[in-house]
């Protein structure tokens, strides 16, 4: 299963072609983190037009399949957020989340964010913006 992080469903929500095209061209599944999730409903809720918005957050969420919070997440996330803040090298939580979360449950991960992720050598980034 490949990981769509947040900026790539952001990208979809927002009609960007490149992401579909290239969807197209693997038959893996698509998943995305309760991180993005989180994330999606933020951006709608701060946005001018959050009701619209909500809606289609909701009517994305239908079309992927949402991988909830385990422990072995949280355990991979721990370890994860530990290694790159002892080689002086921290991300953000959603970040280690989202990795934590492609680690233990997916293939690679989708992203534009590419430098917040590169610095996670187990972790096959591909971007597709």
């Amino acid at each position: 299963m490949i990981i769509f992080d947040t900026d790539v469903c952001i990208e979809l929500l927002h009609g960007n072609r490149n992401v579909p095209a290239r969807r197209e061209q693997t038959d893996e599944a698509v998943g995305i983190s309760f991180m993005t999730v989180g994330e999606l409903y933020y951006g709608a809720e701060k946005s001018d037009y959050p009701t619209r918005n909500h809606i289609a957050v909701e009517q994305f969420l239908l079309s992927v399949e949402v991988i909830q919070s385990d422990n072995q997440i949280l355990k991979r996330f721990g370890r994860l957020k530990a290694e790159l803040q002892n080689r002086g090298l921290p991300i953000a939580d959603a970040d280690a989340l989202i990795a934590a979360t492609t680690l233990e449950k997916g293939t690679r991960l989708i992203t534009g964010n590419t430098k917040h992720f590169e610095r996670i050598s187990e972790l096959r980034i591909e971007n597709w913006r």
